[in-house]
């Protein structure tokens, strides 16, 4: 059986957890919540956290907390490291989750779908899906592909200049 890993970002990393959605990790992310509600949110949901910030990871927390320190600025180089940390999803998770809310999408029936897209969307898709929490459509349309070859173009840029992944554990003393 498959590990999934269940990941929480902190405030700096929005592009990342966006990208990691579409590749379809389960990644919360508030751009407004502060460290001590983020490692919190962490140990009642049993995430990892994803952290560009050194002084959180240092800092004393109670329990075990799992950080992935993202080590550098650029969006190919955190979503490189990410995958070669924890593995590429498999390609059936791939736009699985809602972008905004990053719940798992459901199925939608075509007719329901015909009052919330535009005609020509509904006559060219025969599969919709939608977010059971903010109630989003998607459908896989030409957009989709554009998509995919844009985390292949970020998977695949320059290699040469990253980092080291690090993994740091803290536990308690």
């Amino acid at each position: 059986m498959e590990r999934t890993h269940r990941l929480i970002a902190d405030a700096m990393l929005g592009k990342l957890a966006k990208w990691l959605r579409v590749l379809g990790f389960d990644v919360a992310y508030d751009r407004s919540i502060e460290n001590q509600v983020l490692v919190r949110s962490a140990k009642i949901e049993g995430r990892d956290i994803l952290t560009r910030d050194r002084r959180l990871v240092q800092r004393r927390w109670g329990g075990s907390i799992r950080f992935i320190v993202i080590e550098d600025d650029h969006l190919p180089n955190q979503l490189q490291q990410v995958v070669r940390e924890l593995g590429r999803p498999p390609r059936k998770q791939v736009l699985s989750r809602c972008l905004r809310c990053n719940e798992p999408l459901t199925s939608f029936r075509r007719k329901e779908a015909a009052a919330q897209v535009s005609p020509y969307v509904h006559r060219t898709q025969k599969r919709f899906f939608q977010c059971p929490s903010c109630r989003r459509i998607y459908w896989r349309g030409t957009h989709q592909k554009r998509i995919l070859n844009c985390v292949k173009t970020l998977l695949a840029q320059d290699r040469s200049g990253q980092r080291e992944t690090k993994r740091e554990t803290r536990r308690s003393p």
